[in-house]
Formats: structure tokens, C-alpha cells, sequence
């Protein structure tokens, strides 16, 4: 019994109805601070030492061997321990019968560390779409309100130039709420896919001519010939597309590379882009592929790569990072020409 409750991932706490412990796991007793061992057979009140904010104990709080018999359990809590670490806990009253009186009670602890850090992740996500939102809002609002204050005044010429630049803002603000959503949906395990077989050619000759011109930086587009079709929402795959190239202009130097070539690692094909820039050291390639990851002043959500990563993930495919050939960041996704999607 005890090496079971060892192997499980949290804290675990058990006591008779006289107060006396009668098993902790390891998990339990490094939360609380107590040597498992030592513990059994100890009075629970010196065994469950959390306290709240007002420096009250759990025991005293709750009172499980004085609750009315309905009640079955303690609902998930924040508790702070001896080290000042915040310890989530449930606890399951055991009574004789379905209104008996109460036998002993189970306790179940998990460090808070987890929530806290769900809590950052959070507070990073309000705080950027903050960011991203003000600066198109800001462009929008401020050409829309020089429209209706000056609109005799102005010229064709010019009414066209504030009429396009608040476009781009609003496709810009439509991209952060479509970055948004795929995330939720990735998260979710809920991403809609329309897959069929398409042409990686001439999805990503399309993304290329588009982001060409649009940009000052060179494009080289290169093709194997015969390639097979792969299997993709074409949607989904020029958006994976396109975050790449992009993330290759946006933090990269020099001219930009991207190839097709038959996939070396499956049935597929391997989409391949590089840049000129300083590359990314081995150490920090897995964090490229978590949300909010940005790196120097280029600014950003910090979305892009989780996003290109969860698509190709949803379709079977996969992506890795090495190094460019003439240095710089080379990405690869290889793609299969198949349904691979996970069950």
C-alpha cells in the first residue's frame, strides 16, 4: 500500500477518527514538511500543519469529525505550509454507512506551483493581446477620426492612404483573433481540419509571391521535382507556411531560402526555410515551440511557432530546427501525403 501511494503524483494523508495519522506518501510529506515515517501514528494537528492567510489550520477550518452527515468531502483549497509554499488539498470524509458518523478522513495535496504558473501564463496573454490590440486600435482610431474631421480637406490621394493603412491595421487585428483561436483550439484538442490531397508547390509559391511583395528581402524558392501532394487543410498549411517565412524575415538576415524536397523521415514531403541571422542555440530550440516565446526587439506574439507546431502536429507531420548550411536558422516541417492524423 505505501509503495503505491508513493507512485502517486500527489500528496496523500490518511487519519482515524481519533486524530491519528495512518499513512503519508513521500509525495504528502514533502509538501507538509514531515518525515513519512516519522509520521505515522502522530496526532494529525502536528502532521497537517497548513495554515491560512488569517493563521488558521486546516483542522480548524473545516472540522471533518464535526461536519453534518451529508457531508461527504472537502472541496479543493489553498493552504500555505511551513516553507510558505501554497499546497492545494481535497479532502473524502470515510463514514460508517451513507449518514454514519465519520471513521477517518483522506487528504489529498498538490503544490500550487502549477496554478500559479497557469495564473502567469494568463496574465502573459492578457498582457500581450493588450499590447498587440493598442497599436493597430490606436493606427484605426486615429486615421478614422482625421477621416470624419477632415474629410473636404483632404485629397483622393490621401483618403486612399489612410483608407489602406487602416485596412492592413484591421487584417492585422484579424490575425492576432485568428493566432488567438488556434491556440484555444490546439490547448483544446479541438482544431477543425478539412484535409485533402493539395499541392505543397503551389500553396507555398502562393505564400512566397504574397510576402515577396510585401518586402524588401529576397525569396528563393526551391522545388524537387515530382514531388507527391500532401495531405493538409490547405488553410492550415499556408498558415504554417506563412508563420515560417515570415519568422525567417522578421528575425532572420539576408536573404530568405525555402525549399521542397521528398521527406527523408516519411511518406511526405519536407518544407525547408532559412535565413542569414544568428540561429538559435541548441539550448533554447525546444522553448521556440511554447506560447509567448519571443526573442530580441522584433517584437511579436510569441505565438507563431507553437501555432506552426500544433498544426503539423494535428496532421501527423512534425517540425525541427538545426542550423542553416551558410549559418542562421534552418526549419523544417516534414508533412505526410497521407491522413496521419492522431486518433
Amino acid at each position: 500500500m505505501r509503495t503505491l501511494a508513493d507512485s502517486y503524483p500527489d500528496g496523500i494523508l490518511g487519519a482515524t477518527r481519533d486524530g491519528i495519522v495512518t499513512i503519508v506518501n513521500a509525495q504528502g510529506a514533502a509538501l507538509l514538511g514531515v518525515d513519512s515515517e516519522q509520521a505515522l501514528g502522530m496526532p494529525l494537528p502536528e502532521v497537517l500543519r497548513l495554515l491560512d492567510q488569517d493563521g488558521k489550520t486546516w483542522l480548524e477550518v473545516n472540522r471533518p469529525f464535526d461536519s453534518i452527515s451529508i457531508v461527504r468531502g472537502v472541496p479543493e483549497q489553498s493552504w500555505l505550509n511551513a516553507s510558505g509554499e501554497e499546497v492545494l488539498t481535497t479532502g473524502k470524509l470515510v463514514r460508517d454507512g451513507a449518514l454514519g458518523p465519520v471513521l477517518g478522513i483522506a487528504v489529498g495535496l498538490r503544490s500550487g506551483r502549477g496554478r500559479a504558473r497557469l495564473d502567469r501564463e494568463r496574465s502573459d496573454l492578457v498582457a500581450m493581446v493588450a499590447h498587440e490590440l493598442r497599436s493597430p486600435l490606436t493606427g484605426v482610431k486615429g486615421f478614422v477620426q482625421a477621416l470624419l474631421n477632415r474629410w473636404d480637406k483632404l485629397s483622393d490621394d490621401q483618403r486612399k492612404l489612410m483608407l489602406t493603412t487602416v485596412n492592413a491595421d484591421a487584417d492585422r487585428l484579424a490575425r492576432l483573433i485568428a493566432e488567438l483561436l488556434d491556440v484555444a483550439r490546439i490547448d483544446t484538442d479541438r482544431l477543425q481540419l478539412y484535409p485533402r490531397e493539395s499541392s505543397a508547390e503551389v500553396l507555398v509559391r502562393r505564400v512566397v509571391d504574397s510576402i515577396e511583395a510585401g518586402t524588401a528581402r529576397g525569396i528563393r524558392l526551391e522545388v524537387e521535382d515530382d514531388l507527391p501532394e500532401v495531405f493538409a487543410d490547405p488553410d492550415k498549411f499556408t498558415q504554417v507556411v506563412t508563420n515560417l517565412v515570415e519568422n525567417a524575415i522578421r528575425h532572420g538576415q539576408g536573404q530568405v531560402s525555402v525549399g521542397l524536397a521528398a521527406s527523408p523521415s516519411l511518406a511526405g514531403v519536407r518544407i525547408t526555410v532559412d535565413d542569414q541571422g544568428d540561429g538559435i542555440p541548441v539550448e533554447l530550440r525546444r522553448r521556440v515551440f511554447t506560447k509567448f516565446w519571443t526573442t530580441g526587439d522584433s517584437g511579436g506574439t510569441g505565438l507563431g511557432m507553437y501555432i506552426v507546431g500544433g498544426l503539423a502536429r494535428a496532421h501527423g507531420g512534425w517540425v525541427t530546427i538545426d542550423d542553416a548550411p551558410g549559418g542562421g536558422a534552418r526549419v523544417m516541417v516534414d508533412w505526410p501525403t497521407e491522413d496521419g492524423r492522431p486518433d
